[in-house]
């Protein structure tokens, strides 16, 4: 992937959980804003679901600050990356909260996103 400026989509799903989260964790939107800027310019953090073949997704493990337990325990972004210029944010889910998300959901996010692309 090239480093070229990315614009960044966020999914009905992500900002319902983001707004969710919020109540919870007061450090939220401060925690993810370094993920957000390494998207922005064009990095893939994180790992990319291998059984997903339609989409290029992507999981990444971020800190939470208020629950003091490093990346295991702390939020999980799906991304995806649309055409050359854009990034989707899918979902985002806290660790303690939540196992996994099933591709089910993921592909239905997306779908919606993009219209069924």
């Amino acid at each position: 992937m090239t480093n070229v400026p990315k614009r960044l989509i966020f999914a009905e799903e992500y900002i319902k959980a983001a707004k969710e989260l919020r109540k919870t964790y007061r450090n939220l939107d401060r925690d993810l804003e370094p993920l957000l800027e390494e998207l922005r310019q064009g990095k893939t953090p994180g790992e990319r679901l291998q059984n997903v073949q339609s989409h290029i997704i992507y999981k990444v493990r971020v800190a939470n600050s208020d629950a003091q337990r490093g990346k295991s325990g702390g939020y999980r972004v799906i991304f995806s990356l649309h055409f050359e210029d854009s990034v989707i944010l899918a979902t985002l889910y806290s660790k303690s909260n939540m196992d996994d998300i099933s591709n089910e959901f993921l592909m239905g996010t997306l779908k919606r996103v993009t219209g069924g692309r």
